[in-house]
């Protein structure tokens, strides 16, 4: 294949994915009380529910969809999880088909994806890049943090929040959400735990989440403490909210948390991932090393609540 050739088959592939998931993607004007927005919103199911980024709808009074065939149609938020920056709105009238759905976490690093979204007004603005990394951290305004990432090179601008990241199949695999730098953007994947999250956003509109109050970072452990462990790594308590659950199970600033429930924990984010709605109020082990031992904290942690 010489590089003409080449060059069509690429250019081939991004325009089959626009002409399949451009029609499902509108560009959403929000009204605030302090103000307007917008941003991108895609069509995922057939009666009318749409996936956007939830900072693109904060503090929405009123949201209007516009799509490429110049249908214009008002909109509700169903619901809004700022700690995955998604949320789910349902349209007040007709809408094109959903887009396919796909998982992230069939992506390799080097494949080629489409961003389809409305930057800076300019709606059905498609551009294509690469995936360059997998596995990204981004933190949100909560001080959590939003795991596996989709790291592109694909152009993303204000307004691509809330649009779609597709694969070369047209199917979605990412909901576009941030602008780190030149060629750099950022996309929260759609995987198995997000389908869980769009799924409770648009039956109940909320997401519970399990809480225990403590913040940690990341510390070596000795050889003697790594062969218990089975890992080299564990989560050394740094801070604890007062009146917290860990608070309440005994848990001291310099323990390091080892494991929970029997499921090692390395890092912060190891124990977040374990703070899903089925810990609400169950009753937990977490064995930490302190003071030169092993000791079983039994956690019972609360839920997460949002302010």
């Amino acid at each position: 294949m010489d590089d003409h050739e080449a060059l069509d088959a690429y250019s081939s592939t991004v325009m089959r994915v626009a002409q399949a998931v451009l029609p499902s993607v509108a560009a959403v004007s929000v009204r605030t009380r302090h103000g307007a927005g917008a941003g991108s919103a895609s069509v995922i199911t057939a009666d009318g529910h749409l996936l956007t980024s939830a900072h693109v709808v904060e503090g929405a009074v009123g949201v209007e969809l516009a799509f490429p065939d110049g249908v214009v149609v008002e909109a509700s938020v169903l619901g809004a999880d700022p700690l995955s920056d998604l949320a789910v709105l349902r349209a007040h009238g007709g809408t094109p088909p959903p887009v396919r759905m796909g998982d992230a976490a069939t992506l390799g690093v080097g494949q080629l994806v489409v961003a389809l979204g409305n930057p800076r007004g300019l709606s059905g603005s498609v551009t294509a890049g690469i995936v360059s990394a997998l596995g990204r951290s981004l933190p949100t305004r909560s001080g959590r943090v939003i795991d596996e990432v989709i790291q592109t090179d694909a152009a993303l601008n204000p307004g691509n929040s809330g649009g779609v990241l597709a694969d070369s199949a047209g199917r979605m695999v990412g909901v576009n959400t941030a602008v780190a730098g030149v060629g750099l953007g950022l996309a929260v994947p759609i995987n198995a735990t997000t389908r869980e999250i769009i799924d409770a956003l648009r039956t109940t509109g909320r997401v519970r989440r399990a809480w225990l109050g403590i913040a940690g970072s990341t510390v070596p452990l000795s050889p003697e403490v790594a062969a218990k462990a089975g890992s080299r790594v564990g989560m050394q308590v740094v801070s604890i909210v007062p009146d917290s659950p860990a608070a309440s199970a005994g848990a001291r600033v310099g323990d390091i948390v080892l494991s929970l429930d029997g499921v090692p924990i390395a890092n912060p984010t190891a124990l977040q991932r374990r703070m899903v709605e089925g810990a609400i109020g169950r009753r937990m082990e977490m064995t930490v090393w302190r003071g030169g031992a092993l000791v079983d904290v039994v956690v019972e942690p609360e839920e997460l609540r949002v302010a």
